[in-house]
């Protein structure tokens, strides 16, 4: 398993509840395609949070890295419904950071892989 960690603010307008329900929509027919195998959405407690650490946490499961390369091509050929999902989600972000973690130590044991 593969987590994509979504670091996320909102735009000074955006009401968190709006975004939460965006999310689920958009999660949520990400999952019911098989794109995506889960998905939580996480806000920080009470404001506590130093450095980098953002008001949102997305983390979204995929099984492997292949999943993730068909969840990229399907953004990249969304019907309407879909594009209009994802735009009610991220029309509220001001800004994201991501990194791709998985479980550790794993099988593959791999701490760097290049072309070149």
């Amino acid at each position: 398993m593969n987590l994509y960690h979504c670091l996320l603010e909102l735009k000074s307008e955006a009401r968190a509840l709006a975004f939460a329900a965006a999310v689920e929509g958009w999660m949520a027919y990400l999952q019911a395609a098989g794109l995506v195998s889960g998905w939580r959405l996480l806000r920080r407690k009470f404001g506590l949070a130093s450095g980098a650490h953002s008001d949102f946490l997305l983390e979204i499961e995929l099984p492997d890295m292949a999943a993730l390369d068909r969840a990229f091509s399907a953004l990249a050929t969304a019907d309407e419904q879909s594009a209009r999902r994802y735009d009610q989600m991220h029309q509220m972000i001001a800004s994201v950071e991501v990194g791709l973690y998985r479980p550790y130590p794993d099988p593959a044991q791999r701490e760097r892989i290049a072309l070149i």
